[in-house]
């Protein structure tokens, strides 16, 4: 026969036992479902690029219509480019008058230069000499009374003008044989070097009338038409830049320890149901924020959440901006990887 006491304590065992097995089922068939993978829900955003050109001018052509896809490299639209090509033509010449005055220096005087120089000083060292013996017989005479004394004065004054013309002679000789100074070929350098930076400035104007995409994207807007003068703060087209995209999401305060940049996440669509776009958490914000109206969630609108992006790849062009979406970040195996670049396959 069972002891009464012990048939009140499995009794009273009962119930814990109970309580026990349901706490179990349900931390299994409820709690882990929802450890497993976190539910983030945004948007769908993108980059745009308001594509302007450098310089004012009128649109010669637009090489593409709003919704076609463009490459890296494609030319969007130029404009006239008459103007800057005959700058650039200008500049050109520039250059090249400075470069040749700047070789005449460095080559410095040419042998007949520096002949006609020796010459030039035998000239007014032989007229020197003369001046010097006409005075000498003009002053001997003028003591002598033959000769008035305004004659010995002028070939004195003849004399001086002969010593003027062989210094000057001499100095001629000597510049023509040392050729230019330091300063004047440093000076030419100089000069060159500036004209070169105009002519590249002119050309570089002259390659900005036209416009080229600057990467892979979609032409979203085509703000100006052919005949319209563009200037570069009025866009002639804006690209959106779709690949990769990103997902504009919201991390509740109570998940922010659980997620990390370089996470792997999957983002789902209700326009493709069933396939999974793969992607990576690139950016978590540093700075708390409420849940924007146009973000549903099963939370409460109020609390604090933390804007984060999970970029994906989207080749296709399925992912549109604005596009709402959900997104699933496994929370097992999930570690951290190096961001990668943002760049995708064609």
């Amino acid at each position: 026969m069972v002891n009464p006491a012990l048939r009140k304590a499995r009794l009273a065992l009962v119930p814990a036992v109970l309580f026990a097995g349901l706490a179990i089922w349900w931390w299994r068939h409820d709690r882990r479902p929802a450890d497993a993978v976190l539910h983030l829900y945004g948007n769908i955003d993108i980059r745009t690029v308001d594509m302007a050109f450098n310089d004012a001018g009128r649109i010669q052509q637009i090489g593409f219509e709003e919704g076609s896809r463009v490459h890296k490299g494609d030319v969007l639209a130029r404009i006239d480019p008459l103007r800057f090509q005959d700058a650039a033509d200008q500049a050109a010449g520039i250059l090249a008058v400075a470069r040749q005055q700047l070789a005449a220096l460095v080559a410095g005087n040419r042998p007949q230069q520096i002949a006609e120089a020796r010459a030039a000083a035998a000239s007014a060292a032989a007229t020197l000499h003369n001046a010097e013996a006409t005075y000498e017989r003009q002053r001997a005479l003028a003591a002598a009374h033959l000769l008035p004394q305004q004659s010995a004065d002028n070939a004195l004054q003849s004399l001086k003008n002969a010593r003027a013309g062989f210094e000057s002679g001499q100095q001629a000789l000597s510049l023509a044989v040392q050729g230019p100074r330091v300063e004047d070929v440093a000076a030419a350098r100089a000069q060159v070097a500036a004209d070169a930076a105009a002519l590249a400035l002119a050309r570089r104007q002259l390659h900005d009338t036209t416009l080229r995409a600057p990467a892979d994207g979609v032409v979203q807007t085509r703000i100006l038409e052919v005949g319209d003068m563009a200037s570069p703060s009025t866009p002639v087209l804006t690209l959106a830049l779709d690949n990769p995209v990103w997902a504009r999401v919201y991390v509740p305060e109570t998940e922010l320890g659980r997620v990390a940049p370089g996470m792997r996440a999957d983002i789902l669509s209700d326009s493709f149901p069933g396939h999974r776009f793969p992607g990576w958490i690139g950016f978590v914000s540093p700075t708390a924020e409420f849940t924007p109206k146009s973000v549903q969630t099963t939370d409460l609108r109020t609390e604090l959440v933390y804007r984060a992006r999970v970029y994906a790849c989207n080749p296709r062009g399925r992912l549109r901006l604005g596009m709402p979406v959900t997104v699933e970040v496994p929370m097992h195996g999930n570690a951290p990887r190096s961001i990668p670049a943002h760049g995708c396959p064609n």
